[in-house]
Formats: structure tokens, sequence, C-alpha cells
């Protein structure tokens, strides 16, 4: 799915979220081990990312060239500072109204209003694709994000207090939320 937005960062910066395409392969793939290296609020660390360039490079293709999914990249400062995307549940029948979310943005783009425009993005492309619901998994900790989530209409339907087994904290709680388009 393609997409494309210029917005200015509340730092005054401009910033281009735009589809990502193989010609991105390298650039998100780095993006993704630095993203996964700051914090430990998303699913898997840095020596976990079952991709290299190139089968990133494909994988934004893939997104760029489908109806239905999109990976949005977000630049500024001339380099990839986050990612954001949509991704079918399934195909089946029963499933197919829903659509998953997921972002990571540096550290240092954190508070600049950068997540809030990713977040809005995926869900302008989530439903032009047609779907009825967006969902997400948020670790409870993270209050920033689920704020954010809150914020543009996700709402709670449940947990899970051991979601995930965090290698330098313990279980981290999980808030499942979803947002009815």
């Amino acid at each position: 799915m393609k997409y494309c937005q210029r917005i200015v960062l509340k730092n005054g910066k401009e910033a281009l979220l735009r589809s990502g395409g193989a010609s991105d392969g390298r650039a998100v793939w780095e993006n993704f081990s630095l993203t996964h290296a700051e914090t430990d609020y998303l699913l898997s660390y840095p020596d976990e990312n079952s991709f290299d360039p190139e089968q990133e490079a494909r994988f934004l293709e893939e997104k760029l060239n489908s109806p239905f999914e999109a990976e949005i990249i977000a630049v500024a400062d001339g380099k990839v500072v986050g990612t954001a995307g949509i991704e079918a549940v399934g195909t089946k029948c029963k499933v197919r109204h829903r659509a998953e979310f997921g972002i990571s943005i540096l550290k240092e783009y954190w508070g600049l209003g950068l997540g809030r425009a990713l977040v809005n993005a995926c869900i302008r492309c989530a439903r032009d694709a047609g779907y009825a619901q967006v969902e997400l998994t948020v670790v409870a900790d993270n209050t920033r994000a689920v704020s954010l989530y809150r914020s543009v209409g996700f709402v709670e339907f449940g947990r899970n207090p051991r979601g995930f087994a965090s290698r330098t904290g313990g279980y981290q709680e999980l808030i499942h939320m979803l947002l009815k388009l």
C-alpha cells in the first residue's frame, strides 16, 4: 500500500512518512537493530531479527504492492528514524476484517509527535484497506504508548500478566487493545 505525507515534528524539523520499498531494505534493517536495542518494550531483541537486509527489502516491496498491508517508514535528518505498519490477521472469512499494528521509533525521536503521526497514518491505511478494526499489543509499563493509543481511540480488551519474559526485567504484562474503524 502506498503512503506519503510530510509532517513537522515538535522540534520544528520536517519528517517524511512514506511507504518503504526495496531500496530501503538496509536502512530499515539497521533501524530495527537500533530501536530494538533501545527499549525492552518491543517483541524481540536485535539478535532475534529473522531478516537480513535483502529479506527486509523483499518484505518492504511486498507491503508496497499490497492493497491490504502497509509498512511506513519515517525519515528525518536524512535517516530512517521509525517504522510502523499494519498486517492482516489472516485471510480467512472470520478474521479478514482485522489488522495488526506495530511501531518502533528511535529513542531520540520519542516525544516529538512522530508516534502519533505514524499511528494515524496506519489507521488511515487500515480504513482505506477496508478493515473493521485495528489491534495491537503493548507492554503495560509503556505508559506513554498506552496513553497515545487511548487518545486516538484504542480500547483495552484484555491483559496477559506474563505476556513477555524480558531478559532483564522478568515477566512483563501485556495489554491487548483494539480500535473499531
